[in-house]
C-alpha cells in the first residue's frame, strides 16, 4: 500500500486541483467521508459542501463543491462537480446576497415559486458560508 493517493477535482468548466494527497474528505450524500490511500472502490453522490485535501506535506486545501459525484479507486480519487472552486476564492458578499434572495422567495405572496429550487439555493449558500467559516477558523482569523 502506498502512502499517497492521486486526487483530481474537476468542475464543468475546468480542473480545479490535481495532485498527490495523504487524505481526502468529501461531503458524500449520507455524510462526510474520509478517504485514505488504498481505500475500497466507491462511487457516491455528493451534496453541496467542502472537499478537503491533505497534501503530502501535511498542508490542507479546501474547495467548495455544489454537489456531484465522488469516485474512489485504490490509487485515485476523482471529484466531479458542476461548480467547484477554492474556498479562498468564494465571494462572501455574493453568497449572502444569494442567500437573502432565496429566503425572500419563500416569503413572496402571490407568485408561483419553485420551492425545491429555493430550498436547493438555500442549501448551497449555507454550504458555501460553512466552507468559508471553516477556512477562517483553520487560518485563525
Amino acid at each position: 500500500m502506498t502512502d499517497t493517493i492521486q486526487v483530481d477535482i474537476v468542475s464543468a468548466e475546468h480542473e480545479i486541483y490535481s495532485g498527490e494527497a495523504q487524505m481526502v474528505f468529501a461531503p458524500a450524500e449520507l455524510g462526510e467521508v474520509g478517504i485514505a490511500p488504498g481505500h475500497a472502490p466507491l462511487v457516491t453522490k455528493m451534496g453541496p459542501g467542502e472537499v478537503r485535501v491533505k497534501d503530502t506535506e501535511g498542508n490542507e486545501s479546501a474547495f467548495y463543491v455544489s454537489g456531484g459525484m465522488l469516485e474512489v479507486q485504490p490509487k485515485v480519487v476523482t471529484v466531479l462537480s458542476d461548480t467547484a472552486q477554492r474556498a479562498e476564492d468564494l465571494d462572501e458578499a455574493a453568497i449572502l446576497k444569494a442567500k437573502e434572495e432565496a429566503e425572500n422567495a419563500f416569503h413572496e405572496k402571490g407568485e408561483a415559486i419553485d420551492y425545491a429550487k429555493a430550498r436547493a439555493a438555500l442549501a448551497e449558500t449555507a454550504a458555501q458560508l460553512q466552507t468559508l467559516q471553516r477556512l477562517r477558523k483553520r487560518a485563525g482569523r
